[in-house]
């Protein structure tokens, strides 16, 4: 009897609701799964297959690592003289976000803790200019922020959108309410006694417990960086080679055939979907790189127990 206890337990945990909702969220997996496999299947694919449609399910029968050499030959061949616009625009867009990131870092960390644990006149205040901050439309800061660079003549050029990046209210917002919720007021409390200063409590107790807030702002800044699109248009059209990759989709949609037959005609390359997936794909890789590298510090709970003892 004992032995035949839990197959008995395990025929009855297979229910035929449970089998049901296993179904459904399979089915709803799938709808969103297989439009990526798709999706990086035709950077594997070549124009000619894609037009024939003889690739098969998911065009899966028409990918070959060939095809997508040939892509990228095309994509880095992009441009004036021997092309390599595509590589600059990554690498611009890296040195934005990556810079813009390291700045939010450091004005939202001391910034977020001061507005949590400080008390200071005006403090309400700067706490709903940063919620202010926060819900404004980007958009709408654009025109003003491209006549104070205008005014230094610095459009064009990439240290001015990097600069502007480093102002990420939502980091601020993150880390307050990090502060707020998940610090203990006995570690403060415990750091004033001992002696410390504000300076030395935020360096010493607020900044090994915050692991967790850090990963979120540099992950949500990165990729805030990474996919702004009407900064960089505004302040780096004037410059072909410093523009970022989320312009230079745009060039290389408007320079495809499919889209552009004039300005295509005029091109030593040719662009069509597979050319464009792989553009789309590899601009998409730092995103993930960044996401894989942040999500293990993201679900640890860095001050539990932080009391105890």
């Amino acid at each position: 009897m004992s032995n035949s206890a839990p197959g008995v337990v395990g025929a009855k945990h297979w229910t035929v609701g449970r089998i049901a909702r296993i179904t459904v969220m399979v089915v709803i997996a799938a709808a969103f799964i297989l439009p990526i496999i798709g999706f990086i299947a035709m950077a594997f694919r070549s124009q000619e297959g894609v037009l024939a449609g003889t690739d098969g399910f998911l065009g899966l029968g028409g990918v070959s690592w060939e095809n997508a050499v040939y892509s990228w030959s095309q994509i880095n061949g992009f441009g004036p003289g021997a092309g390599g616009l595509f590589t600059r625009w990554v690498g611009n867009s890296l040195v934005i976000a990556v810079v813009g990131g390291v700045l939010a870092l450091v004005a939202a960390l001391p910034a977020g803790y001061a507005l949590a644990r400080l008390r200071f006149r005006g403090r309400k205040v700067m706490l709903f200019a940063t919620l202010l901050a926060m819900v404004m439309p980007n958009t709408v800061l654009v025109i003003p922020l491209f006549l104070e660079v205008n005014a230094i003549g610095a459009v064009g050029q990439l240290w001015p959108v990097a600069l502007i990046m480093g102002f990420f209210p939502f980091g601020t917002y993150l880390v307050y309410i990090h502060f707020m919720t998940t610090m203990p007021q006995e570690l403060v409390e415990a750091a004033r006694i001992d002696g410390l200063s504000e300076i030395s409590t935020f360096f010493y107790v607020a900044l090994p417990i915050s692991k967790q807030v850090i990963a979120l702002v540099a992950f949500f800044s990165f990729v805030a960086n990474w996919t702004n699109f009407f900064l960089p248009l505004a302040l780096l059209t004037s410059n072909q080679e410093n523009k970022t990759i989320s312009i230079g989709i745009q060039e290389l949609i408007g320079a495809s055939p499919l889209f552009n037959a004039t300005v295509a005609a005029g091109l030593d390359v040719k662009l069509y979907m597979p050319q464009l997936a792989l553009a789309t794909f590899l601009s998409m890789i730092p995103l993930l790189i960044v996401f894989l590298t942040a999500q293990r510090f993201l679900i640890r709970g860095q001050t539990v127990g932080a009391v105890k003892g």
